[in-house]
């Protein structure tokens, strides 16, 4: 796995992974091509801050059920705090979305909390809110 800032290369993939309705299920309505190119890849492509950061990950179906996003996810979060010495990562997903939660914890992430928001167009699930994940550097070390 090779993990790397996208490009403008990227938008026809990203605009086929923004744009598939079960990828985008517990996320946002799926995005159009030209959303991606002026919105989504600009946001995605700046690279990490030097403070806390948020983890998230996103696959094609046909990609699911393999351990990628397992796999990248640890590999983001080893970054983070080895290489980029951040002190914290977080990450959020609605509470329904049991895969995605699976995926946090096998990353070393931990349940924080659970908030219900008030979404202007809420996704199906939302009743159930939203819950923030979160594994600070020190926790990281010591999990080593």
């Amino acid at each position: 796995m090779i993990l790397r800032r996208f490009t403008a290369a990227d938008a026809d993939p990203l605009a086929r992974l923004h744009g598939d309705p079960a990828v985008m299920r517990y996320v946002d309505p799926p995005e159009s091509r030209a959303v991606v190119e002026s919105s989504t890849l600009p946001a995605t492509s700046t690279g990490l801050d030097p403070g806390d950061v948020e983890l998230g990950y996103r696959l094609l179906p046909s990609y699911w059920g393999r351990g990628l996003a397992t796999t990248g996810a640890r590999l983001l979060v080893r970054r983070a705090f080895a290489e980029l010495d951040v002190p914290k990562v977080v990450a959020t997903t609605m509470a329904v979305n049991t895969d995605s939660r699976r995926v946090l914890e096998k990353a070393g992430l931990r349940h924080v909390h659970t908030f219900h928001a008030d979404w202007p167009d809420p996704l199906p699930g939302a009743e159930h809110g939203d819950v923030v994940y979160a594994l600070t550097r020190s926790e990281w070390l010591q999990a080593k």
